[in-house]
């Protein structure tokens, strides 16, 4: 029965890393064969919180921070399950979760790759589910049309806010906050790539899935909390750079350079629109948040790198 490997790369985020080996610790109910968590040179305290609270995880230290992808990869070279949950440190898993989700696998032979029902921190759906990129959903995402109608397939970009969450499906992206992987599928597909040090290696390994024949199902029986930001709060300009970075890499990889060059143009025009627009609600006194001047300068960043190379 225990054959789920539950891999956690942490950096910076101790508070939310112990919620997260809590949950984990409550649910296992003993389809959780080792917990190894690979801490990318945390400076928070978090390796001595788990050395005394949780003496059962097994620890990989490294000395600097690789990155999401190098540090899942360290994890699947020690990990001897027949599945890998791999869950990020800032999500709670909810009793049941990992019954649900490896005697998915277990009954579904040509599914590779599997994720739960998300729930954020106010307890709604988190869209964790749906399309990989092209050019329309990607535009559709960028001019929002997503979000204008929600409830139609032709506008919904990624996402699948058009259908009923409660239901399983099969679908062409899972999100990377919290996967369960079959290791005869990894063992076919390969490891992540690290060439993405941060963001889009979730749909890079997804679409490798698909490209090697294997079934990705959202499972809603399997539900949890991601509360966002376990690691990325610690330096979220750094993290918004890092998102159009990997993002550069990605169409690249899959589309060639021409691919790359109209992700480029899409996001300058994207961030220029929403600075000019965030700037312009500021100066008349309507869009004066703490948040909002926050996604000002997020955009500003963002335009900098794009047109400079030059970071946070």
């Amino acid at each position: 029965m225990s054959e789920i490997s539950v891999l956690i790369v942490n950096w910076n985020a101790c508070a939310y890393l112990r919620d997260c080996l809590k949950s984990i610790r409550q649910t296992s109910a003993g389809r959780v064969r080792e917990i190894i968590v690979v801490d990318n040179a945390s400076t928070d305290g978090s390796l001595e919180m788990v050395a005394r609270e949780f003496p059962e995880v097994e620890v990989v230290r490294l000395a600097e921070n690789l990155g999401f992808a190098r540090g899942n990869n360290a994890a699947l070279k020690l990990a001897s399950g027949a599945y890998f949950a791999l869950i990020n440190s800032d999500v709670v898993v909810h009793p049941g979760c990992f019954a649900q989700l490896s005697g998915f696998l277990a009954s579904h032979p040509r599914v590779g790759l599997v994720g739960p029902k998300v729930l954020g921190r106010d307890g709604d759906v988190q869209q964790t589910c749906g399309r990989l990129p092209n050019v329309w959903n990607t535009v559709c995402r960028f001019a929002a049309l997503d979000k204008v109608f929600p409830r139609w397939p032709l506008f919904s970009g990624f996402q699948t806010r058009h259908w009923d969450h409660d239901r399983s499906a099969e679908v062409e992206m899972l999100s990377g906050c919290f996967w369960v992987a079959r290791r005869t599928a990894v063992e076919q597909v390969g490891e992540l790539d690290d060439s993405f040090f941060f963001y889009a290696e979730d749909m890079d390994w997804c679409k490798r899935f698909l490209n090697a024949g294997w079934k990705l199902v959202y499972v809603p029986q399997a539900t949890a909390t991601h509360f966002g930001g376990g690691s990325s709060s610690s330096a979220p300009l750094r993290y918004s750079v890092e998102m159009l970075r990997a993002n550069l890499l990605y169409w690249k990889k899959y589309y060639g350079n021409l691919g790359r060059s109209v992700f480029y143009v899409l996001a300058i025009l994207q961030h220029f629109m929403r600075f000019v627009a965030r700037g312009l609600l500021n100066i008349i006194g309507i869009a004066r948040s703490l948040e909002s001047k926050q996604k000002l300068r997020e955009h500003m960043v963002c335009l900098r790198w794009l047109v400079t190379g030059k970071g946070v």
